[in-house]
């Protein structure tokens, strides 16, 4: 992590390396717990793609009743994502942070006890709304912690726990699937809802004793460490200027992010909820084995991440590797649907879409908080979370009616997300010159 948060031009030379260290001594405080988190977050709204199968079995599902339940927790998480985030913004992060793993947490284990498809849509839509404001509440934390110059860095490294939740989460959920099934009379489907929400319940609380919402609270810094990291986010935030969340609505480009984010989660979304049918379709069956496979794209996005996040810091053009990785999914997409059934070409289509759409996600957060901070940036952030959930409500409810009704996922499924990501490159290098030119000023 030192090394990963070392020195570079976007300090000034008289500070940078004292500020260095006090970064590194932060994010080792702070980040292990928040990428834990992180990890059972994403674990959490993937796993129902592993208990895919067993799932419509024991509920007589359709593809297209898996896909409503699958988009329904986007739909609670929608309508409760922007008023989360400003509760957040009102009580502290540490306390509605801790209040969202606890109660999501819960719900995710009440999966265990779903019986019929109308509890399957019920519940799916209360997880939604418990987990509402997480993801955008962590980014506006870290946002009160970390000098501009650093956030790159830091949002990769947040978002490799999203990496690692696939990269080890496939695996894991594998082996639960294929041998905790039956283990005291539960189905293996219901030991994996249980794995992934009884943790939360506990970290939840790690969370309320662990983390401090400032800087002047961190009695763990020494008081001229706490003066100088404050100064310097202070300035930086001066120059952008303090919004509500109706001013950021109006900041020139920020509804326009929140479409290239709809978007990338369009592609997101196909790729975390319909993977593991996707090889299973190209004549993979062994849960173990589907799950292992599962993990190359997360592996390749957690490579992509690191590698991104620390040159985007350098040069400061977020923008540009925003587009990169954007065309880079777009292409694995196509070469998965021309390589749907050879299994070897498909994982290495797979390593492509994850390399694209999975770094580009972290890539992506780096860019709201150059237009927006305070009030606009807690909500501002969840609205454009908000946006992309819809993506989150699109993507599995669209592809699972065309798979009912055509028999394949492949001419949906493919051609949906490489579009999407296609047009999310047009939009974001379209993105004003307002927002370029900060991109210069923070370097």
């Amino acid at each position: 992590m030192d090394k990963i948060l070392s020195a570079h031009p976007g300090a000034a030379a008289s500070t940078a390396p004292e500020l260095a260290q006090i970064v590194s001594k932060v994010a080792w405080r702070i980040m292990p717990l928040i990428m834990v988190c992180y990890l059972f977050a994403f674990f959490d709204r993937i796993n129902i793609s592993f208990a895919k199968f067993a799932l419509q079995s024991s509920l007589s599902l359709s593809d297209t009743a898996y896909g409503l339940g699958a988009g329904l927790f986007s739909v609670g998480y929608v309508l409760f994502e922007v008023p989360s985030n400003m509760m957040l913004y009102k009580v502290g992060a540490r306390r509605w942070i801790a209040r969202i793993m606890v109660s999501w947490g819960v719900a995710t284990a009440l999966m265990a006890l779903v019986q019929n498809e109308w509890q399957f849509y019920v519940l799916r839509f209360i997880i939604g709304a418990m987990e509402a404001g997480f993801a955008p509440g962590v980014l506006y934390f870290l946002t009160l912690w970390f000098p501009t110059a650093y956030r790159g860095r830091i949002t990769s490294m947040l978002f490799l726990a999203s990496a690692f939740s696939g990269l080890v989460g496939a695996p894991a959920a594998g082996l639960v699937l294929g041998h905790m099934d039956g283990m005291l009379g539960m189905p293996g489907w219901h030991w994996l809802f249980l794995v992934g929400g009884l943790p939360c319940i506990a970290l939840g609380a790690v969370v309320f004793v662990s983390l401090k919402d400032r800087i002047e609270d961190a009695a763990w810094l020494a008081p001229q460490e706490r003066t100088l990291l404050a100064a310097r986010i202070a300035e930086q935030n001066r120059h952008i200027g303090s919004h509500s969340l109706f001013g950021a609505l109006k900041t020139p480009g920020f509804l326009t992010l929140g479409l290239v984010y709809f978007l990338i989660q369009v592609s997101s979304y196909g790729l975390n909820f319909w993977a593991p049918h996707m090889i299973r379709s190209a004549g993979t069956t062994n849960p173990t084995t589907i799950g292992l496979l599962t993990a190359v794209p997360y592996l390749c996005g957690a490579i992509a991440m690191v590698a991104v996040g620390r040159l985007s810091d350098a040069s400061g053009e977020r923008r540009k590797f925003v587009i990169a990785l954007v065309v880079l999914g777009a292409i694995g997409f196509c070469c998965a649907g021309l390589f749907d059934h050879q299994p070897a070409l498909l994982i290495a289509a797979l390593g492509v879409m994850g390399a694209g759409v999975v770094a580009s996600i972290p890539a992506f957060w780096a860019l709201p908080p150059k237009l927006v901070t305070g009030a606009g940036a807690a909500g501002g952030i969840a609205l454009i979370n908000t946006l992309g959930q819809l993506g989150g409500i699109v993507s599995p409810v669209m592809v699972g009616r065309i798979k009912d009704v055509t028999g394949s996922t492949t001419p949906a499924l493919y051609a949906i997300a490489a579009l999407s990501m296609v047009c999310a490159a047009i939009l974001a290098f379209g993105l004003p010159e307002r927002l370029r030119q900060r991109e210069h000023s923070a370097k």
